[in-house]
Protein backbone atom coordinates (compact mmCIF):
# COMPACT_ATOMS: atom_id res chain seq x y z
CA UNK A 1 0.00 0.00 0.00
CA UNK A 2 1.31 3.42 -1.00
CA UNK A 3 1.77 6.02 1.73
CA UNK A 4 -0.20 9.22 1.12
CA UNK A 5 0.04 12.54 2.92
CA UNK A 6 -2.27 15.57 2.75
CA UNK A 7 -0.74 19.03 2.38
CA UNK A 8 -1.66 22.66 1.73
CA UNK A 9 -0.33 23.62 -1.73
CA UNK A 10 0.80 27.09 -2.66
CA UNK A 11 2.27 28.28 -5.93
CA UNK A 12 4.13 31.32 -7.17
CA UNK A 13 7.07 32.41 -9.26
CA UNK A 14 10.57 31.14 -8.50
CA UNK A 15 13.90 32.44 -9.74
CA UNK A 16 14.74 29.07 -11.32
CA UNK A 17 11.36 28.93 -13.08
CA UNK A 18 11.80 32.49 -14.38
CA UNK A 19 15.25 31.75 -15.79
CA UNK A 20 14.17 28.45 -17.37
CA UNK A 21 11.05 29.92 -18.99
CA UNK A 22 13.28 32.27 -21.00
CA UNK A 23 14.90 29.21 -22.61
CA UNK A 24 11.54 27.81 -23.67
CA UNK A 25 8.60 26.13 -21.97
CA UNK A 26 9.11 22.99 -24.08
CA UNK A 27 12.66 22.42 -22.81
CA UNK A 28 13.87 19.98 -20.14
CA UNK A 29 15.31 22.89 -18.11
CA UNK A 30 11.78 24.26 -17.64
CA UNK A 31 10.58 20.86 -16.38
CA UNK A 32 13.52 20.73 -13.98
CA UNK A 33 12.68 24.19 -12.63
CA UNK A 34 8.87 24.02 -12.52
CA UNK A 35 7.91 20.33 -12.60
CA UNK A 36 8.78 19.98 -8.93
CA UNK A 37 7.16 20.06 -5.53
CA UNK A 38 9.09 21.54 -2.64
CA UNK A 39 8.40 19.63 0.57
CA UNK A 40 9.48 20.17 4.13
CA UNK A 41 12.01 17.62 5.43
CA UNK A 42 9.39 16.32 7.89
CA UNK A 43 6.91 15.71 5.05
CA UNK A 44 9.55 13.89 2.97
CA UNK A 45 10.22 11.70 6.00
CA UNK A 46 6.52 11.09 6.66
CA UNK A 47 6.04 10.08 3.02
CA UNK A 48 9.10 7.81 3.30
CA UNK A 49 10.88 9.14 0.21
CA UNK A 50 14.26 10.47 -0.82
CA UNK A 51 14.82 13.79 -2.54
CA UNK A 52 14.24 13.58 -6.34
CA UNK A 53 11.57 10.88 -6.07
CA UNK A 54 8.69 11.32 -8.50
CA UNK A 55 5.35 11.81 -6.75
CA UNK A 56 1.72 12.13 -7.79
CA UNK A 57 0.04 15.29 -6.48
CA UNK A 58 -3.76 15.14 -6.55
CA UNK A 59 -6.40 17.75 -5.76
CA UNK A 60 -10.10 18.11 -6.44
CA UNK A 61 -9.12 19.64 -9.80
CA UNK A 62 -6.67 17.09 -11.18
CA UNK A 63 -3.49 15.12 -10.75
CA UNK A 64 0.10 15.56 -11.91
CA UNK A 65 3.47 13.83 -11.58
CA UNK A 66 6.32 16.03 -10.30
CA UNK A 67 9.71 15.53 -8.70
CA UNK A 68 9.89 15.98 -4.91
CA UNK A 69 12.70 18.16 -3.61
CA UNK A 70 13.47 19.54 -0.17
CA UNK A 71 12.41 23.13 0.31
CA UNK A 72 14.99 25.79 1.06
CA UNK A 73 12.29 27.89 2.76
CA UNK A 74 10.88 26.99 6.11
CA UNK A 75 10.56 24.84 8.08
CA UNK A 76 6.88 24.60 7.21
CA UNK A 77 5.59 21.04 7.59
CA UNK A 78 2.21 20.55 5.95
CA UNK A 79 2.83 23.18 3.23
CA UNK A 80 4.05 22.33 -0.28
CA UNK A 81 5.14 24.61 -3.14
CA UNK A 82 4.96 24.04 -6.90
CA UNK A 83 6.23 26.88 -9.12
CA UNK A 84 3.66 28.46 -11.44
CA UNK A 85 3.34 26.61 -14.73
CA UNK A 86 1.46 23.73 -16.32
CA UNK A 87 2.23 21.37 -13.42
CA UNK A 88 0.66 23.70 -10.84
CA UNK A 89 -2.13 24.63 -13.25
CA UNK A 90 -3.08 20.95 -13.48
CA UNK A 91 -4.14 20.86 -9.85
CA UNK A 92 -5.26 24.35 -8.76
CA UNK A 93 -8.79 25.69 -8.98
CA UNK A 94 -9.26 26.93 -12.56
CA UNK A 95 -11.84 29.53 -11.48
CA UNK A 96 -10.19 32.93 -11.86
CA UNK A 97 -13.07 34.89 -10.26
CA UNK A 98 -12.78 37.31 -13.22
CA UNK A 99 -9.16 38.19 -12.46
CA UNK A 100 -7.55 36.11 -15.22
CA UNK A 101 -5.37 34.26 -12.69
CA UNK A 102 -6.27 31.04 -10.88
CA UNK A 103 -6.11 30.85 -7.11
CA UNK A 104 -2.56 29.68 -6.47
CA UNK A 105 -2.77 29.54 -2.68
CA UNK A 106 -4.37 27.11 -0.27
CA UNK A 107 -5.22 24.11 -2.45
CA UNK A 108 -5.58 20.90 -0.40
CA UNK A 109 -3.59 18.10 -2.09
CA UNK A 110 -2.55 14.54 -1.47
CA UNK A 111 0.95 13.39 -2.33
CA UNK A 112 1.98 9.79 -2.98
CA UNK A 113 4.99 8.03 -4.47
CA UNK A 114 4.93 7.62 -8.26
CA UNK A 115 8.54 6.50 -8.75
CA UNK A 116 7.86 4.63 -12.01
CA UNK A 117 5.91 7.45 -13.66
CA UNK A 118 7.73 10.19 -15.59
CA UNK A 119 7.51 13.92 -15.07
CA UNK A 120 6.31 15.11 -18.47
CA UNK A 121 7.81 18.05 -20.32
CA UNK A 122 5.57 21.12 -20.18
CA UNK A 123 4.47 20.68 -23.80
CA UNK A 124 3.72 16.98 -23.23
CA UNK A 125 1.64 17.79 -20.15
CA UNK A 126 -0.39 20.45 -21.98
CA UNK A 127 -0.98 18.08 -24.90
CA UNK A 128 -2.11 15.36 -22.50
CA UNK A 129 -4.49 17.72 -20.70
CA UNK A 130 -5.92 18.91 -24.04
CA UNK A 131 -6.29 15.38 -25.38
CA UNK A 132 -3.76 15.92 -28.17
CA UNK A 133 -2.01 12.76 -29.40
CA UNK A 134 1.75 13.22 -29.72
CA UNK A 135 3.36 12.40 -33.06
Amino acid sequence: MTKTITLNLISGRSIQQGVAIEGGKEKADYRTAAGIIELDRADLKELGIWINTNVRVTSAYGSVIVKAIETTQGPHPGVAFIPMGPWANSIVNPNTYSTGMPTFKGTPVTVEVAANEPVLLGIELVQKLCGVKSA
